[in-house]
C-alpha cells in the first residue's frame, strides 16, 4: 500500500487527535497466548470483474488472531502476524504495546495485533471499540448509525451482448440490495477499459449508472468506480452523460495525478457539477493525501485493514482538520465491514461505511444490521462479533498455529 505513510509517518504524535486513555491498563496484563486460523465463507452473491482484473467470485476469508490476556479472549482480522512475532509478544505487559502520549498502539505490532486487542480492551472494560476511540463530535451513549453503500455491483453482465438485458441484470441486483436495507450503491465501471471494445463498453457503463439510479430513487446517492480504467476525457465524457444522475462522487476513474484532478476540479466547477473525487485505495500515490489537503481530491480511501485501523485514527484527525471526507475502503474481508463503523466514531467526517454481503462460518456478526441506507453498530462490548470459540481450535488445531 503506497500513499500514505510518506505523507503522514513522522507526524503521528501531532496528528493523534484522537487519543484512547490506556492510562488504567493494569500492570498485570500479560499476554499469556496467541493463537491464528484462517476463517472462510461466502458473498451473498458471485461478483464479477472489475475495469483492472477478473472474477472475485462468492469465496472469502478472513485471518484471525485470538489473544489471550489474564484467562480472557479477544478476536479480530490480522495480517502480518508471524511466529516469530508472537514469540516476542508472548510475556509482555499489554502496556508495553501502547505509546503513553497518543494512547495508539505502537506501530510494529498494529498490522498483526491491533484488532484483537482492541476487542480485548472492550471486552474487558464492557464497552464497545467506538466508545474506546470516540472522537469529542461524539454525543456519548447514543446509537452508533452510519451511512452505508452497496458495493457489490461489478462487471457480472459481460456474458450478455444486448445492452438493455445487462442493464435489467445490474438492475436486479442493485434491487437485492434495496431489499436488504441498502439506499445507496458503488458501481464498478470501465468495461471499455479491458473488457470490451472502448466505446460500447462506455455505452454500457453509462446505461447501468442511469439503470441503477432509478431503482436508487431520487434520494439515493450513486459512486461509480473505474478502477483507474479510465482517462481524463473519458472522465469528463460520461460525467456529460449522467450529469441527470445523483452522483455523488467519482473513484480512481484513473490513475491519481495533481494536474489531472487539478483539470478534473476546475472542469466541475465549470459544469456546476458537485461531484466529489474520491481516491486512495490500491497502489495510490504517496502524495494523495497532500493533493487533497490542496484541494485535489475530496474523499480519501485507505483501506480498514490495511494500513489499518489505528492508522485511520491519525488519518482521519488529519483529514477533519481540513473538511476532508474519510470512506476507509473495504471489499473482500468480512471483518473490515464492522471495524469501519466502529472508526466512524472518532473521525468527525467520516462518509460511508463501504458493505460487501460476506457470511463467514464461526463469526457471527448478525448484532449489526442496515436499514434505510444506514449501518446500525451494536452498543456490544468489544467490535460486537461473536467467535464460535470450538470452531476457532479446531482450524487453529487443522491448519493454523498457536504459541
Amino acid at each position: 500500500m503506497g500513499g500514505w505513510n510518506m505523507s503522514n509517518r513522522g507526524s503521528n504524535r501531532m496528528e493523534a487527535e484522537n487519543k484512547m486513555d490506556v492510562s488504567n491498563l493494569e500492570r498485570s496484563w500479560i499476554i499469556e497466548r496467541i493463537e491464528f486460523a484462517t476463517l472462510r465463507g461466502e458473498r451473498a452473491r458471485h461478483a464479477g470483474l472489475n475495469g483492472r482484473i477478473g472474477m472475485h467470485g462468492k469465496a472469502c476469508s478472513v485471518p484471525v488472531a485470538r489473544i489471550t490476556i489474564d484467562g480472557r479472549h479477544g478476536y479480530g482480522n490480522s495480517i502480518a502476524l508471524t511466529k516469530e512475532l508472537a514469540d516476542a509478544v508472548i510475556g509482555k505487559r499489554l502496556a508495553d504495546l501502547f505509546d503513553a502520549v497518543t494512547g495508539h498502539l505502537l506501530e510494529p505490532y498494529r498490522l498483526a495485533l491491533e484488532y484483537p486487542i482492541l476487542d480485548w480492551l472492550g471486552q474487558t472494560w464492557e464497552k464497545p471499540v467506538y466508545e474506546l476511540v470516540a472522537g469529542a463530535h461524539r454525543v456519548p451513549g447514543t446509537p452508533l448509525v452510519v451511512p452505508c453503500y452497496d458495493t457489490s455491483l461489478y462487471f457480472d453482465d459481460l456474458h450478455l451482448a444486448d445492452e438493455r438485458a445487462a442493464v435489467e441484470l445490474m438492475k436486479q441486483e442493485a434491487s437485492e440490495g434495496f431489499a436488504k436495507g441498502h439506499r445507496h450503491f458503488k458501481i464498478k465501471v470501465g468495461r471499455g477499459g479491458r473488457h470490451m471494445p472502448l466505446w460500447e463498453g462506455t455505452k454500457r457503463d453509462i446505461a447501468i449508472i442511469h439503470g441503477v439510479a432509478e431503482v436508487a430513487g431520487p434520494e439515493g446517492l450513486i459512486m461509480i468506480d473505474a478502477n483507474n480504467a479510465y482517462n481524463l476525457n473519458l472522465t469528463k465524457e460520461v460525467l456529460t452523460a449522467v450529469s441527470d444522475v445523483n452522483l455523488h462522487w467519482i473513484e480512481e476513474m484513473f490513475h491519481e495525478d495533481d494536474a489531472l484532478y487539478a483539470d478534473l476540479k476546475e472542469w466541475l466547477r465549470a459544469q456546476d457539477q458537485r461531484v466529489l473525487i474520491a481516491d486512495g485505495e490500491g497502489l495510490a500515490s504517496p502524495h494523495l493525501v497532500d493533493w487533497a489537503i490542496r484541494g485535489h481530491v475530496d474523499v480519501l480511501q485507505y483501506d480498514i485493514i490495511h494500513p489499518g485501523f489505528t492508522h485511520w485514527l491519525e488519518l482521519g484527525a488529519r483529514l477533519d482538520r481540513h473538511g476532508l471526507q474519510s470512506a476507509p475502503h473495504c471489499y473482500g474481508n468480512a471483518y473490515g465491514i464492522y471495524a469501519s463503523g466502529h472508526i466512524a466514531a472518532a473521525i468527525e467526517h467520516f462518509a460511508f461505511v463501504e458493505y460487501d454481503d460476506i457470511v463467514i462460518e464461526g463469526m457471527d456478526a448478525s448484532a449489526y444490521r442496515v436499514a434505510d441506507g444506514r449501518f446500525h453498530v451494536p452498543a456490544e462490548p468489544g467490535f460486537g462479533i461473536r467467535f464460535d470459540a470450538e470452531r476457532f481450535t479446531r482450524e487453529v488445531q487443522a491448519s493454523g498455529w498457536s504459541r
